[in-house]
């Protein structure tokens, strides 16, 4: 058993060991674990503050190795503006569930996006149709990007509308897709247009006020609702989430700080209007895609499960391809701090400045 100290990895390191393929593998099993009975309940916490907010999410998963995730995350919508800072920041912690050491510390926010992109491609996979050929991404940042990744990998998407009131970020979307599928960036005002001729929306902002109307909805439609983490988000109108079939990832989360939360709160459907959490559609204990003309909602809030199978596989690739750096928080006083340096030079005498060695 390695016991030199604990793993250290940068949001760079991530980018490299995690694809969007094998994060849908993961985050797949890991729903179908929960709905198995076979991972402990995920637990959520949250509190607020004046500009953002943050959250803690953590869970165990019970297969092969169980390691224990929590992810501390900072969620600030306005940062890019103020501070010149990401909105999502934060760690993930990585422990040993069987005997509590601290294995890893990793940087939180390209886990966050891909894992979030990983369930919206599973969700899209058991509830979008078959035939399902054009898509409007609705946020073209990095969740936007990684979303229409993750359905170009369980669909045969031919033309991805791209909406952002930003219209330099989707003028770069459009670049950045445009040698893989036909790429239109519409305005607001076309956003409608856009929506009507799609067969599977993804929204991916930060909007506090809702956007999407069911008219705008064409019939067999599939809604990867993302943005809606927190109590004050919401993108889609609630007569839109109460009119048709929902599936959510976590039921008591999202009628808590989903999309579903403002429908229940305007009291126009009840927690019992629910279809079916995304596991137990994947274990086949409900129907997914009924008809092709029916409008499906996957209110995706971010389950804790979802990190700690990312994290898993970011942990374990890691060790295999000797990446990252280790520090050892455990040193007694008076001890030398025992610094295992795997990769990066730099990085390594930056953290060396604020430890003293002897």
């Amino acid at each position: 058993m390695d016991l030199t100290g604990t793993l250290l990895l940068k949001r760079n390191d991530v980018a490299k060991l995690l694809t969007i393929d094998e994060c849908i593998t993961g985050v797949e099993q890991a729903f179908r674990l929960h709905a198995e009975g076979k991972a402990l309940p995920p637990k959520i916490l949250g509190i607020h503050s004046e500009k953002g907010g943050f959250h803690i999410k953590a869970g165990i998963l019970g297969s092969g190795k169980k390691y224990f995730v929590a992810k501390v995350n900072a969620n600030f919508p306005g940062n890019s503006k103020r501070n010149g800072l990401p909105t999502i920041q934060g760690i993930i912690v990585v422990c040993d569930e069987d005997n509590g050491r601290l294995l890893a510390l990793i940087d939180s926010i390209e886990i966050t996006i891909i894992r979030t992109g990983a369930a919206t491609g599973v969700a899209a996979k058991y509830l979008a149709r078959q035939s399902a050929k054009n898509v409007t991404i609705c946020g073209c940042g990095s969740q936007g990007k990684i979303s229409l990744k993750a359905l170009m990998k369980v669909r045969s998407l031919k033309r991805a509308y791209v909406f952002d009131i930003d219209e330099r970020s989707a003028q770069r979307f459009t670049e950045h897709f445009s040698n893989e599928l036909e790429v239109i960036s519409v305005k607001k005002n076309d956003l409608v247009m856009a929506l009507r001729d799609s067969n599977i929306v993804a929204t991916c902002t930060p909007s506090r006020q809702p956007f999407i109307r069911g008219e705008d909805i064409s019939p067999g439609t599939f809604i990867a609702a993302v943005g809606a983490d927190s109590e004050e988000k919401q993108e889609l109108f609630p007569e839109l989430v109460a009119s048709n079939k929902i599936v959510v990832d976590l039921a008591e989360q999202s009628a808590t700080i989903g999309e579903l939360h403002h429908t229940i709160e305007e009291k126009r459907i009840t927690i019992a209007a629910i279809h079916a959490e995304l596991g137990m559609i994947i274990t086949g204990k409900k129907p997914g895609r009924e008809s092709e003309k029916e409008i499906i909602i996957f209110d995706s809030t971010g389950m804790a499960l979802q990190d700690v199978a990312a994290a898993s596989i970011v942990y374990e690739k890691a060790l295999a391809c000797k990446m990252g750096m280790k520090l050892n928080f455990s040193e007694q006083p008076g001890d030398r701090y025992n610094f295992e340096v795997l990769k990066n030079q730099k990085d390594f005498q930056a953290l060396k400045a604020w430890f003293p060695f002897r």
